[in-house]
């Protein structure tokens, strides 16, 4: 799975439980769901510079490897 196709998926469940928390009775569910969904949303925009960041760290390490040798 790619970046791309894991941001979707964190997209795509914030919705769900966006509707889910649109759907519940109790305020407590309700706030779950809400949170839930806004969390999910967060991570979804958080992956490419997660996903960037880890690249230049592999890139770091492999630069003082190589230094090394």
């Amino acid at each position: 799975m790619d970046d791309e196709q894991l941001a979707d998926l964190h997209r795509f469940l914030a919705e769900y439980h966006r509707r889910l928390a649109k759907e519940a009775v109790l305020d407590v569910v309700q706030q779950y769901h809400s949170d839930l969904a806004q969390r999910l949303a967060d991570e979804a925009a958080l992956i490419p510079r997660r996903t960037a960041i880890a690249q230049r760290l592999r890139e770091g390490e492999q630069r003082i490897r190589d230094d090394e040798e």
